[in-house]
């Protein structure tokens, strides 16, 4: 949305001279408009045209003095309605739509409330986000996993609308002229899919787009990025999934995925055009398969904005996780090097972990060469051929540096391929770590197996999505272990009654803890790379958030009602950072300079005045 000219903005030293005068017992009222503060709107067209654009449609709400400037008086019923009045009647359609929007019995109620939402994200976005930041904790779930899974396998019958851009392997040499068709002057953020593997679903081709929208709307709700300013992306290079291939109504290019060399050139060219049009843009990668997350990600990652959230979003969770289970077992941070963690999973996500964790655990350890080796020996990785040592034949080189060694796995009495549940009853680990895709891989065997954990609060992350790819649910690991596990999950599940008073508290270990403070955050500084510290200081921001009462209590992560404070947190940590690292270029009118003068009470109101709110603006017609 283009801003007016002549905006007045927050200067560092008027910020400074505020907080001076608040800290002198002086109250004084804001004199400045903030970048994402209210003004006026300048729009470009009226009448109907104003009701069929979700970006600018009040709906109800429009004033008389508008509906006269913008000629809608008679187009609207008279009744001016405040926007909680109009959540309230929407609420109250909701609540009894949520049955009626079935298509039957095979489609759950998840899907009939995404459907209800997204419709009014296509007449209303203002008050569809200010809906969704009043009802994060039940909604998210919705807008994001576990529904969004079910959204991306039906998207073909779900699709009413385009949301979003689509780049084709048909579109090569079209890419960079492409982009201009997008009608937003200015884009903040952008995630981007090519659908090879969506959640643990798989490869559903260009219906993988769903994931993309729905990130998005998190970025919105969670971190405050302006609706305007954001565009998901689907890269459709075609599908190895069979049933797509031979479905008809299938909305995407019907061939096999390009590889190689030919689906670098397509990536490639879809950076440079995005980046040509947009240079301050903050791209995060979403669902490849793991085979091109780790490529891709080395390959732009010090060229280009941008990072992945399977690989370091995932990461930087758990990590937060990690350390958590550390503090909740009465341990001192310190002794996190000690930990020891079987890994089942050896994708993009588990490998991610295991990097970020063994790099955390090496810089505790002194970080150097000594340190990252005493670090590696903290893992056991089991992937679908069992647990993996140095007599693998051909290891992933990614997977490589957690290979046990052959001599010490004997040592042990495991071996090349020992099972899970071998591997669990022989180490004795404090964290059973799970990012496998496979649901109920933690069997009973293999808790019972956890139940001779070294640890007083052995820790079980099951942290698969959606849900029915959970390891294993709340209910089998407090039953089967006991009432001191740590227990976290990808996806939401309930609480569980332990009885006698006590309660099995369920975290879940979701990465809209950390992504879209980690793009705001990237945003804000203006640095042109997305460092390995910036990620560290939000996962460490994470760790910090909660008190030493709850995560004694096994709380380990914090209410996604606080997503919000969460996000402006973690933003302003992977700010500081960056301009610690001297990476940081500024933003708008902060420039590096500026910014470099703010002290941390100044970067967190900085980030505070940036995020976008769903108020209605006032708006002004203006003739081309």
């Amino acid at each position: 949305m283009p801003s007016p000219s002549g905006q007045i903005r927050a200067s560092s030293s008027l910020i400074r001279r505020l907080l001076l005068l608040r800290r002198r017992g002086a109250s004084p009222a804001r004199c400045f408009t903030t970048t994402e503060g209210h003004r006026p709107t300048m729009v470009h067209k009226r009448s109907l045209d104003i009701l069929h654009d979700p970006w600018f449609n009040k709906g109800t709400a429009f004033s008389m003095t508008e509906r006269d400037r913008l000629d809608l008086r008679g187009l609207l019923p008279p009744n001016v309605m405040s926007s909680e009045q109009q959540i309230e009647r929407f609420m109250v359609d909701l609540k009894r739509l949520e049955e009626q929007a079935r298509d039957g019995p095979a489609d759950p109620n998840a899907l009939a409330k995404w459907r209800i939402l997204n419709r009014l994200h296509d007449r209303n976005e203002t008050m569809y986000y200010k809906v969704l930041i009043a009802n994060i904790k039940e909604y998210a779930p919705i807008v994001y996993t576990p529904t969004v899974g079910l959204v991306c396998q039906n998207y073909g019958g779900l699709f009413r609308r385009p949301r979003g851009m689509y780049f084709s392997a048909a579109d090569r040499g079209e890419m960079m002229s492409m982009v201009y068709n997008w009608p937003a002057e200015q884009v903040d953020m952008i995630v981007v899919t090519d659908g090879s593997r969506i959640l643990g679903l798989g490869d559903l081709g260009v219906q993988g787009i769903g994931i993309a929208i729905g990130k998005l709307d998190l970025y919105v709700a969670a971190a405050g990025i302006n609706p305007q300013r954001v565009l998901p992306v689907m890269i459709d290079v075609g599908t190895n999934n069979d049933k797509l291939l031979k479905d008809p109504l299938y909305l995407g290019l019907q061939q096999h995925r390009l590889d190689g060399d030919e689906y670098i050139a397509v990536i490639d060219e879809f950076m440079e055009a995005v980046f040509t049009r947009w240079p301050n843009v903050v791209v995060q990668f979403e669902d490849f398969q793991s085979k091109w997350a780790f490529k891709l990600l080395q390959r732009y990652r010090y060229s280009y904005r941008m990072f992945n959230d399977d690989v370091q979003g995932t990461a930087g969770v758990a990590l937060a996780g990690l350390l958590g289970a550390v503090r909740a077992q009465g341990r001192p941070m310190i002794d996190f090097p000690k930990m020891k963690i079987v890994v089942a999973g050896a994708g993009s996500a588990g490998i991610g972990v295991l990097n970020a964790a063994r790099k955390t655990m090496a810089r505790m350890l002194g970080n150097n060469e000594t340190a990252f080796d005493s670090a590696s020996s903290q893992f056991w990785v089991v992937d679908a051929k069992g647990l993996i040592t140095e007599d693998r034949e051909s290891i992933d080189l990614e997977a490589r540096p957690f290979a046990r060694k052959v001599k010490e796995a004997n040592r042990q009495g495991l071996r090349e391929g020992a099972s899970l549940v071998e591997v669990v009853r022989e180490v004795k680990p404090d964290v059973l770590l799970g990012l496998s895709a496979v649901g109920g891989l933690f069997s009973k065997e293999v808790l019972e197996a956890m139940k001779g954990s070294t640890s007083t609060r052995p820790a079980v992350f099951a942290m698969s999505n959606p849900t029915k790819n959970a390891e294993c649910t709340p209910e089998e690991a407090f039953s089967i272990i006991g009432e001191n596990v740590i227990f976290a999950s990808g996806s939401p599940f309930k609480d569980v009654d332990l009885g006698n008073g006590h309660t099995g508290h369920c975290n879940q270990g979701n990465n809209m803890y950390l992504f879209p403070g980690i793009g705001l955050g990237t945003l804000l500084s203006g640095s042109r790379i997305v460092s390995e510290g910036m990620l560290q200081a939000a996962a460490e921001c994470l760790a910090a958030y909660m008190t030493e009462e709850e995560v004694l209590r096994g709380v380990i992560y914090p209410s996604i009602s606080s997503i919000r404070d969460i996000s402006k947190e973690v933003a302003t940590a992977v700010v500081k950072e960056a301009i610690e690292e001297d990476l940081a270029e500024g933003y708008r009118d902060m420039d590096a300079r500026e910014l470099q003068k703010l002290n941390p009470e100044e970067i967190e109101e900085f980030v505070s005045n940036n995020m976008w709110s769903p108020d209605y603006p006032c708006l002004v017609f203006k003739d081309h």
